[in-house]
Formats: structure tokens, C-alpha cells, sequence
């Protein structure tokens, strides 16, 4: 049977996120292998894999809302916007107290436009930011409409400023960081960043990188349902199951899905067609009374 789930990493400081696919696509060969969320070589936690035809599933585990615990320095700032490049420090500027900060973090909370960091793996007309800047081009990075769903201080002792936040895909801490700094007139560079979830991965769960470098990743595979529990469920029989897998329809009764892993706006129009052994077995659409298959997937 080919490898079919998905994979729960803690990925290391240090290391690209490309450099641990990579990993496990060597293990696995001729399977292919997916991930979301995309974390800086600076940055540790929680990286999502998805194996095999698990892969068509990668819009939904981007869908979940993300959790990071990042820590910054005040009246500092680099040109990549973290402690990757050299750091100057200006001078005169504010201390800011712990509750202007936290009367500016309120503000941030929210849907909110972002300019994403120019070093950073956006592609710009077809070529990736940082490459651009490398090259010495000049341009202008594209603003991004992002979900904040909290921003906690955790800690602050001048200079240093630990935050918890929780956001939708697309967000960079790093931008974040530095727009609550500037907003309390100062600036700011990002030290360490750890993603402590995606939706229900979570990184007090997560595997090492030396783990999936050398032990049985069959054995560490997650089932694909982790990566729909926001979707509203349709309990199928072995009989609907062979049905959906000859791409056509079936009824039944939905279920609600579970709201709290966390996640953007769900399509309503869609469910996940589970099996009786609690496999995932289908994504499903509406059409004339019944639920047809969008995406199938393996019966065993």
C-alpha cells in the first residue's frame, strides 16, 4: 500500500523548510510529498507534511489558523527584518511602556493590510523576493489583506518583547513585529520565532527532523481527516464508499464539523465523506439531491 496521511514536524532553527522536504522525500522516493506553511531557516515548529494523494489536501490544512510565540528587540532594525542580516540601532528613540504596547497590539487585531518582508519567499512577477533582492533590483513589495486573531504581549523587558499570535495564512510575524513597533514609534527586529500550531498540529506532538531522517515514517504517518476537521462529515457505508469510488453519487445525512481546531471561512458546499473504519474517503459537493466526489481518496 502507498504511504497516505500526513506528517507532524517540529523543524529545527537553522534549516530550510525546502531542506526538510527534501528529507522526506528521499525516504519516500517515488511518492509524493506536500507542505504548507512555508517557515524561515531562522524559525522552528510546526511544518505539515502531506503524503501520497494526501497532497490534494493542502488547501485545507492551509485554511487552519496558525499559532506563534515570537520574540523581538526594540529600537533595532535590519534589512530583512530579523537578526539575518546586520542590525543597526538609531538612536533616540522612545521606551515604550508595556501598556502602549498593549493598547497597539489591540489595534492589530483584525483584518489588516501588510507588506510582506522583501526577504522573503513571495514570488514578484514570476521571481521570488529575496532573489530579487539579492540581485540588487529595486521594487515595491504588494500589500496583503491578513486575518489577526489575537496578538499577546507574553513579555516585555526593554529591549525584548515576547508575543503570542494567532493568524491566518499568509501572515508574517516578522511584518507584524515591526508594525507594532513602529506604531508605538519605534522599530524592531525579529530574534526567534517558534509556530506552536497549525489548526490541530501541534508542536508538543511534532516529530524531529532526526526522527524522520532515520525511523519508520509509516509508523508516524497521521490520518488525512486531521487535515478536514472544520468540514461538515458524511458518514458512509461500504457500499456508498465503492460508490464515491466509482465517482458517483450518494445521500446521507451531515454532520458538523468541529469548529474548534480552528480555521478560516469553510465552504458549506462542501463535506468530508468519511468511511465506517473512520478513514477519510472523499471530498463531496452538493448536485441534484446527493453528494458527488470532488477528491477520493485510497479505500484502504
Amino acid at each position: 500500500m502507498r504511504p497516505f496521511g500526513l506528517l507532524n514536524c517540529d523543524k529545527p532553527s537553522g534549516v530550510t523548510s525546502r531542506d526538510v522536504v527534501n528529507d522526506v522525500q528521499r525516504r519516500l522516493r517515488k511518492v509524493k510529498v506536500g507542505h504548507t506553511g512555508t517557515l524561515d531557516p531562522l524559525a522552528d515548529g510546526v511544518l505539515v507534511f502531506l503524503v501520497g494523494s494526501a497532497t490534494r489536501l493542502v488547501p485545507y490544512v492551509q485554511r487552519y489558523t496558525k499559532r506563534y510565540r515570537g520574540t523581538f528587540r526594540l529600537c533595532a532594525e535590519s534589512e530583512s527584518g530579523d537578526i539575518v542580516s546586520d542590525i543597526v540601532e538609531p538612536s533616540g528613540l522612545p521606551v515604550p511602556t508595556r501598556q502602549e504596547i498593549e493598547s497597539a497590539a489591540g489595534n492589530l487585531v483584525g483584518t489588516i493590510e501588510q507588506t510582506p518582508p522583501a526577504y522573503s519567499a513571495i514570488h514578484i512577477d514570476g521571481k521570488r523576493a529575496y532573489q530579487r533582492i539579492r540581485a540588487g533590483e529595486v521594487f515595491e513589495m504588494p500589500t496583503r489583506l491578513v486575518n489577526i486573531v489575537s496578538l499577546r504581549v507574553l513579555r516585555y523587558d526593554f529591549p525584548k518583547i515576547e508575543l503570542e499570535t494567532v493568524c491566518g495564512s499568509g501572515t508574517y510575524i516578522r511584518s507584524l513585529g515591526i508594525d507594532l513597533a513602529r506604531a508605538v514609534g519605534t522599530v524592531a527586529v525579529m530574534t526567534q520565532l517558534r509556530r506552536l500550531a497549525v489548526g490541530p498540529f501541534l508542536a508538543d506532538d511534532a516529530v524531529s527532523l532526526d526522527r524522520l531522517r532515520n525511523d519508520d515514517l509509516g509508523a508516524m504517518l497521521l490520518p488525512a481527516t486531521l487535515a478536514v476537521q472544520d468540514l461538515p462529515r458524511l458518514i458512509v457505508d461500504s457500499e456508498a464508499s465503492r460508490r464515491l469510488g466509482h465517482g458517483l453519487g450518494v445521500d446521507g445525512v451531515i454532520e458538523r464539523g468541529n469548529a474548534t481546531s480552528g480555521s478560516e471561512p469553510v465552504d458549506r458546499t462542501e463535506a468530508a465523506a468519511i468511511a465506517e473504519d473512520g478513514r477519510l474517503r472523499a471530498i463531496v459537493r452538493p448536485r441534484e439531491s446527493m453528494w458527488y466526489p470532488y477528491r477520493v481518496f485510497p479505500a484502504e
